[in-house]
Order: C-alpha cells, then structure tokens, then sequence
C-alpha cells in the first residue's frame, strides 16, 4: 500500500512538473514571438514640409502602424537640406517636392533621387481684392505673378485659361512674358517673389498665389476668382511626390508607404482638412 501511495505520489509530481514545464515553455515561446513581432517592426524616416506634408504624413501614421511600419517624421523649412539627407542615405525618403525640382536638384547637385509617386498638388489661384469676377477686370490692371520660371509660367497658363491673355503655344509650362501673344485688356504683368504676392494684393488688381503660400495667409480657394483644373497640365506637372535614392523604388516598406499615402483615408483627410487648397492626386 505504501508502494502503491509513493508510486501515485511520484506520478503527481511528474505531471506537476510536466504543466509547470509546459506553462513556462508557452510563456517563453509567448515572450519569443512577441520580440520578433516588435522586430519585425520597421522605421521609416521621412523628411518633409511642416505644411501640408508632414501633416499628411501624420495623417498616414496610425495606418502605416497597423502594417507594421513606425514613421519618423523630421520637418524642413528649406528645399536643400531633405534632398541631401535622402541621398546621404539619413532619411529613407521625402515630401516636399514636384518633380520638375526634383529633376533640377539631381542636375544641379549630382545626386540620384528618384519620384516613388505623387499624392497631393495646390492648385494656384487669381486672388483679387478689389475685382469680384474676371469679366470686370479693368483695362492696365496690374497683375502679380511669381518671379520664379517654375512658377510664373504656372501663373500665366492660369490667366491663359481664364482669357486674360493668350501666349505662344510652343512656350507651355516654361512660358515667359515675351510669350504673350495676345493682351486684349493690356494687363500689366508685374513679377514678384511668390511669398510677397499675398501680401502684396491689394496694391494689385490681380495676384497669382501658390496654394501654399495662400493658405499661410488665410486665402481660401473658394475666395479666388480662378484656380488651377485638377487636369491641367500644371496640376499634373507640378503633383508634390515622395523622393527615394534611385534603386529603393521596390523597398517594401516603401511600397506600402505610397500605398497608404495614396488610400481612402489620406485622400479624405486632404479634402476634409484643406478646403480645396491642397487636392489629391489619386
């Protein structure tokens, strides 16, 4: 009887033993793959403007978290510095940009940057503070666009469209004052750094502003008498892109950065936020 009590004892002991060793096991294996799941976690570095670019990319976050990618977001003010920082390998991308930039910087700088794709443009606009359409704009009317080539003849495919003015069609994009063809209201074109444009409107009778710079003085898109098309050549020129070093177009966790930067939940955030100041491009 004694035997049969220590062989019954001995066994409890056994399977006592065994269940602690399977408990400890399973919380090891628990521990395991938790480790490797946070491991298998990815941080992408991004540069971009504080407005609207890195806010979209705030935006973007809680999504890209969800498919396994942290996003570190490290804000610029200046065009240089985030294209040199991709490129010198401290940031695995950027958002500030179009690529007509882009393609200067490379040829300017010697540098391999490439666009992983486009996700917002904001569309120029004809402000007025003294003209409420463009019908009634008066005869020499001083007119401001941007001194800038990217961006001036942006501005006069604008007044183009609006029929303001007519311009040489072989000029496009790159058009210049000398290639306006026909004035029919003798508007006085005056260049003027794009910034000081919106501050400058009402010493004009019309200004041509970027997106960007009218929504840092408070200009709603809905205020301005004209504005870009969402099909026009300058919105389809001029799309800000996600830059990467050239060879890291197939990264994973950059694929999955532009899928997410180019889903529904971006794309309702820009419309929801912006007021038709900034517009998707997808």
């Amino acid at each position: 009887m004694k035997k049969f009590f220590a062989l019954l004892l001995t066994g409890a002991l056994a399977l006592g033993a065994a269940g602690c060793g399977s408990k400890d096991e399973a919380a090891d294996a628990n521990k395991a793959e938790g480790a490797e799941t946070k491991a298998e976690a990815v941080t992408l570095k991004i540069g971009a403007s504080p407005t609207p670019h890195a806010e979209i990319l705030n935006a973007a976050k809680e999504e890209l978290a969800a498919k396994g990618i942290n996003l570190e977001i490290i804000e610029f003010t200046d065009y240089v510095q985030p294209n040199l920082a991709v490129d010198g390998g401290d940031l695995d991308a950027n958002y500030f940009q179009h690529l007509p930039y882009l393609d200067s910087f490379n040829e300017e700088h010697g540098t391999k940057l490439v666009s992983l794709g486009t996700v917002h443009y904001e569309p120029m606009g004809i402000y007025s503070t003294s003209v409420t359409d463009l019908a009634d704009v008066p005869d020499g009317a001083k007119v401001g666009i941007p001194a800038d080539g990217t961006n001036g003849g942006r501005a006069l495919l604008l007044l183009e469209a609006n029929g303001l003015i007519k311009l040489d069609p072989a000029a496009g994009i790159s058009a210049t004052k000398l290639d306006i063809k026909e004035n029919p209201k003798n508007i006085e074109i005056i260049e003027m750094e794009a910034a000081q444009l919106p501050l400058s409107i009402g010493d004009l009778g019309l200004a041509v502003i970027n997106g960007n710079y009218a929504m840092q003085n408070g200009l709603k898109t809905e205020d301005a008498l004209a504005i870009e098309a969402a099909d026009s050549v300058a919105a389809t020129t001029y799309a800000n892109i996600v830059a990467v070093r050239e060879g890291d177009e197939t990264r994973p966790e950059l694929v999955t950065l532009m899928e997410v930067l180019n889903s529904q939940t971006v794309a309702d955030y820009i419309n929801n936020t912006y007021g038709g100041a900034v517009a998707p491009t997808f």
